[in-house]
């Protein structure tokens, strides 16, 4: 069933990568919505990979003062991808292709990330989820989505299916300790220390200021399999040249890297709306690094009630999509295809 996407995710990255390292050298001198061949920086990552060209199209949407920018095709029931930090849309691309061939797929850049413009009235997971809401329920009318979360997104689509039962058919949970009385604020924040780090007011903007690309580059290592995070020593990213390039390129926006911080600074409200949260019975899949099921799902277990397959995924860290993309789109479709 999924033979042919699986055969592209062992070629997609090298042409990927090299088409976007050629693109971004060609358009250094380009202006800064466009490359020099006229394609929408926003679109550049993926200009030149056929199969995902003749997919997906780029749109905007203005909700609630936020120009919210998202990638979709595909047929067939909904699914709607959620981003992580530090990442954008782009995180899933890679899978993308492979989850369109039966559903069709909307990847969103949260609220003030990405290349979605625009404040929105907070970066707790709980007024994200809203946004979001508002784009596929309100906007494109779908009232049966399927919505998968890596990371904070993760965090984003528990709120979504919290608060939207009715307009939530699954629910994907991908590797994030879920904030709240199991963790508390002050608890998570010890648990690394960017996240302690990232939670400071105005610092992290002062310290990585014009060397975005430099510190994104030292951080994706340290959360990869076997990096420090893990106990680990490598310094291997998962992520190529060219895709580091590609969240460069938004991250470098200053309302970006701060809203990416303000992603960790609402932590103590996240907390608070957790607890505040009956558990959800939409049925959810729950899948984390290698050795993290048990740590994790402690933390979401009180609050999904309907938790119907849980798996680690091998040999990999936080970046599951990345580090073993075969094993997550067969996860995942055999989760949406129930």
């Amino acid at each position: 069933m999924i033979t042919a996407a699986l055969r592209r995710l062992l070629s997609a990255r090298t042409v990927a990568a090299l088409t976007l390292t050629l693109l971004l050298t060609a358009g250094t001198a380009a202006c800064a919505t466009t490359t020099a061949s006229d394609v929408p920086r926003y679109a550049a990552a993926t200009r030149g990979d056929p199969e995902f060209e003749q997919t997906f199209r780029h749109e905007f949407a203005d909700i609630d003062g936020v120009r919210m920018h998202y990638v979709t095709g595909g047929s067939g029931t909904p699914v709607v991808l959620i981003h992580g930090w530090p990442q954008t849309w782009y995180g899933w691309w890679e899978i993308m292709p492979a989850l369109a061939e039966q559903h069709t797929v909307y990847a969103v850049d949260l609220p003030g990330l990405g290349d979605s413009t625009g404040s929105p009235t907070g970066y707790d997971k709980a007024t994200l989820a809203r946004y979001i809401h508002t784009l596929i329920a309100d906007r494109l009318g779908i009232r049966d989505a399927q919505v998968v979360g890596h990371d904070f997104g993760a965090a984003v689509a528990f709120q979504y299916a919290h608060q939207f039962p009715a307009d939530t058919a699954r629910l994907g949970y991908l590797d994030l300790p879920l904030p709240g009385p199991a963790i508390d604020a002050p608890t998570y924040r010890s648990m690394s220390w960017h996240i302690a780090f990232h939670s400071q007011r105005r610092v992290p903007e002062a310290v990585v200021g014009d060397d975005v690309r430099e510190y994104l580059a030292l951080f994706y290592p340290q959360v990869s399999f076997g990096g420090t995070a893990f106990g680990g020593t490598t310094d291997r990213s998962p992520f190529t040249e060219a895709e580091i390039d590609e969240y460069v390129r938004t991250y470098s926006r200053p309302e970006v890297l701060t809203g990416g911080f303000e992603l960790y600074r609402a932590l103590d409200q996240d907390v608070r709306d957790t607890g505040a949260a009956p558990p959800t019975q939409v049925p959810a899949l729950l899948m984390t690094a290698q050795g993290q099921l048990d740590p994790v799902r402690a933390t979401v277990a009180p609050y999904m009630s309907n938790i119907v397959r849980a798996v680690d995924v091998p040999n990999a860290g936080h970046w599951l999509v990345e580090e073993n993309p075969g094993f997550v789109t067969a996860e995942l479709l055999r989760f949406l295809d129930r």
